[in-house]
């Protein structure tokens, strides 16, 4: 049987519905192009993405890892999707990506940064510890007692006069010397100790310096 042929008046109703079509894709098209242009131009993101940069190739931190880093040291309440708009990726290579820095132990932890004198700990000391001996023993035990108490903030071994620098925070300066007697005093293997007092902050929870791994990555 030989097909009938659409009526004049049919014929031009299939084509503005077709003409209909084809704008409707082309509106759609120049829209998802918008959209990408525009998260490829947020501050901080890395343009032209490739495709392999979907996973983490090696040990080695390239260009996204670093912009993960730089950006969760800004800002850790970003949500996934922040964060792949930031960098210049998709969402799911992003999350994988925060995943994989998480296992390697590059990000150690999220934690809220408190003002400490907002909840009354107006004093903060610096304290210099001298070992009684510095046998391997006596310092592990010593080493030990320091990470029990939640006063002292931070601890590091130093060169020079003496063994430890504590970070010490503590209400005020009463406070302060009630604890060193009570407690500093008692740790195992202490001969002495030197107290040093902040006066005010200058710099305090900055996030660290990147530059050298961007830098690294240009010199390779």
């Amino acid at each position: 049987m030989t097909p009938k042929k659409p009526e004049p008046g049919k014929l031009s109703k299939l084509q503005a519905r077709a003409r209909g079509n084809i704008a409707a894709n082309s509106a759609a098209n120049s829209a998802a192009n918008g959209a990408a242009n525009s998260a490829a131009s947020l501050p901080g993101a890395v343009d032209d993405a490739p495709a392999e940069a979907a996973e983490p190739r090696s040990d080695a931190l390239d260009r996204y890892d670093i912009a993960i880093l730089s950006a969760l040291q800004a800002d850790a309440r970003l949500s996934n999707t922040e964060l792949a708009g930031r960098i210049g990726l998709s969402a799911a290579p992003t999350w994988r990506r925060v995943k994989w820095l998480e296992q390697q132990g590059f990000i150690t932890g999220y934690r809220a940064e408190i003002d400490r004198r907002k909840i009354g700990l107006g004093v903060l000391a610096f304290v210099r510890v001298d070992a009684e001996r510095n046998n391997a023993d006596a310092t592990r035990a010593l080493e030990d007692a320091i990470r029990k108490l939640p006063e002292v903030v931070a601890c590091h071994y130093i060169s020079g006069a003496g063994t430890f620098e504590l970070h010490v925070m503590c209400t005020d300066l009463d406070a302060y010397s009630r604890w060193s007697m009570d407690t500093l005093f008692k740790l195992p293997n202490v001969k002495d100790l030197h107290t040093s007092f902040s006066l005010g902050e200058v710099k305090a929870g900055a996030a660290l310096p990147l530059g050298h791994l961007v830098a690294g990555r240009l010199g390779r």
